[in-house]
């Protein structure tokens, strides 16, 4: 399991590296291309394409990593009332619909790239299943991640704390935290 861990940790780190070299891209290609409209009456060509392209990564590339550190948004409230029993079984269960949802997206991803390989983009010519290969790369991260996490449950190797994989709101975590500070210090409460 250390070395899935270490894998999943040093793909991560391939991971941001390459968000920052798409961000930074997709801006050098975006404002050159409004320099060059703007301030020269021509454009880069290439620019909305691969911009377009770069973003659609990007965002697939993120959710990985977000997924890894469990950093989507969600709700607990139900979830977190529960027993330990109660987390464990919505854990397990929620980690087997996600995995049925990335095969599924990894099987789609999988047949758009194979349908669209000979079909090139109208501007700069490269195989449109650059675009659906990020589906590819996001469904098998993100699947390796999930397995993980639900070999971890089921093993009994999750702490309590853990089975909640979810983040709420940052103004949902405030007013929780006002909620109880202020039930705390409500007149005829011993603490």
């Amino acid at each position: 399991m250390v070395f899935i861990d270490r894998l999943i940790a040093g793909a991560c780190r391939v991971l941001e590296m390459a968000i920052a070299l798409l961000l930074a891209a997709m801006v050098v290609l975006v404002f050159g291309n409004v320099v060059a409209r703007y301030g020269f009456n021509s454009g880069i060509t290439l620019s909305e394409e691969l911009s377009r392209w770069m973003f659609i990564w990007l965002t697939f590339l993120g959710a990985v990593i977000a997924l890894k550190e469990r950093g989507h948004l969600g709700m607990d409230m139900v979830v977190a009332k529960l027993p330990t029993a109660g987390k464990k079984i919505c854990l397990v269960v929620g980690q087997i619909i996600m995995l049925y949802i990335v095969g599924l997206m990894f099987k789609g991803s999988w047949e758009q790239a194979v349908i669209n390989a000979e079909v090139s983009a109208p501007v700069s010519g490269l195989p449109i299943a650059i675009v659906y290969a990020a589906g590819l790369v996001f469904s098998t991260l993100a699947g390796l991640i999930i397995a993980v996490d639900l070999y971890r449950v089921l093993s009994g190797k999750l702490r309590d704390q853990d089975l909640i994989m979810i983040q709420e709101s940052e103004e949902a975590v405030q007013i929780k935290q006002i909620l109880d500070d202020a039930q705390q210090s409500a007149p005829g409460r011993s603490t």
